[in-house]
């Protein structure tokens, strides 16, 4: 299936890419090193003649494999593979940094209490929304240069 959806950001892009591979005569399975989504994402040379795709298959997305009667003979870097067009990824950032939404993303809401402790860096801001309570025996620091505006 085709990416679908906004356009991928330039720094989530990287430019298509090629691999080698070393032939042994009897491997016929090659780790790509990225997930593509079929056959025709790539184009596949083997002693710089290229492959018709039924002559491989990527059946995980992720290896290339040739049929046993395809095996590529041995060679340094002879068999060559190139990815088409570009290659999105995706990103998922860690829990903390997600934020808690409602209603579809309307609103984001935030604790009330800080239980843990923490410090603003010099090099940091930081905003909190609402009231903000501080937990007993938990400490809050702003370093000398760093921020905390509460709204």
């Amino acid at each position: 299936m085709a990416y679908t959806g906004n356009t991928v950001p330039a720094n989530f892009q990287s430019l298509p890419a090629v691999v080698r591979f070393n032939g042994t005569g009897s491997l016929n399975t090659f780790s790509l090193g990225r997930i593509i989504e079929n056959v025709q994402s790539i184009i596949v040379s083997v002693d710089g003649v290229v492959q018709d795709s039924s002559k491989y298959t990527v059946p995980d997305g992720t290896t290339l494999t040739f049929g046993t009667n395809e095996i590529p003979p041995v060679g340094t870097g002879n068999v060559f593979v190139y990815f088409l067009g570009l290659a999105a990824g995706n990103v998922t950032p860690a829990p903390e940094n997600k934020g808690n939404f409602k209603n579809g993303g309307m609103f984001r809401t935030n604790a009330q209490a800080l239980d843990t402790n923490i410090t603003i860096l010099a090099t940091e801001n930081a905003q909190v929304t609402g009231t903000l309570t501080v937990n007993s025996g938990v400490t809050l620091t702003v370093n000398s240069g760093g921020r905390l505006v509460i709204s």
